[in-house]
């Protein structure tokens, strides 16, 4: 009996150990997401605030038991690129940013995920940027501002080409806007065409089931050939190389 309590008492000291360290974890990211200016233009990604995203994601994914399956990493470029994928869910980035920490992922985002509580102000000092849709002036800007960030070595640039997340209840695509591989153009960089599947089914599975979620790098487009085609060109091009991956997963 008294080994059992001895036990008994070493559980409970391990967990309230674990939950005063998640409460300092909770208050250390609330805390420094106060000295963010929201209304600052940041173009220099910070490590530390890095740091609190990358392990927030980690923790998140260890809370919702999901299991990331990758295949070609081994493809990804040297240096920056524009990452480009289908849109299921609104995991998708968040699991992206996971799998490419070592790039330093940073996505064009709609406005309202930088009002996220705490959340949104460090997406902005990594580099995240929103992007107004209805104005092609303002577009152009956050263009040009991802394209500077590539070539300055600051971040490589993640985008979603159907524009918002596809909700057809099919594993299809939205159609293409070629306009965001003018991001690549201006920057010089490659683009890297990737899919992501699973992610749609983590809101249902959570918390009874674990998920598994599947990331594919399916091909890299070169910067040289960026640089001779049309946008236009590389759109069709990457929603043939997407398309086909993701209907070649369906039927496996």
């Amino acid at each position: 009996m008294a080994v059992l309590k001895i036990i008994g008492l070493a559980l409970l000291s391990a967990v309230a150990l674990i939950l005063a360290l998640f409460i300092l974890y909770c208050l250390l990211i609330i805390v420094s997401s106060l000295f963010i200016d929201t209304k600052k233009d940041y173009r220099k990604n910070s490590g530390y605030f890095r740091f609190l995203l990358d392990s927030a994601t980690w923790l998140m994914v260890v809370l919702l038991r999901i299991h990331v399956h990758t295949s070609g990493l081994e493809k990804l470029p040297e240096g920056r690129f524009l990452f480009v994928s289908n849109h299921r869910s609104n995991f998708d980035p968040i699991l992206s940013w996971y799998v490419l920490k070592k790039q330093k992922l940073a996505y064009i985002s709609k406005d309202g995920n930088f009002k996220i509580p705490f959340f949104g102000k460090i997406i902005r000092r990594c580099c995240f940027m929103n992007i107004d849709r209805k104005s092609a002036k303002e577009a152009m800007v956050t263009v040009n501002k991802a394209a500077d960030l590539m070539k300055s070595d600051e971040v490589s640039v993640g985008v979603y080409p159907e524009g918002t997340r596809n909700k057809t209840g099919e594993r299809v695509l939205l159609p293409f806007h070629s306009g965001i591989y003018m991001i690549a153009k201006k920057a010089g960089v490659p683009v890297v065409v990737a899919s992501v599947r699973g992610t749609e089914k983590i809101h249902r599975n959570f918390p009874k089931r674990s998920s598994d979620v599947y990331i594919d790098i399916i091909d890299v487009i070169d910067a040289e050939y960026i640089k001779t085609h049309k946008c236009d060109d590389i759109s069709t091009l990457t929603y043939e190389k997407i398309y086909n991956n993701i209907t070649e997963g369906k039927n496996q």
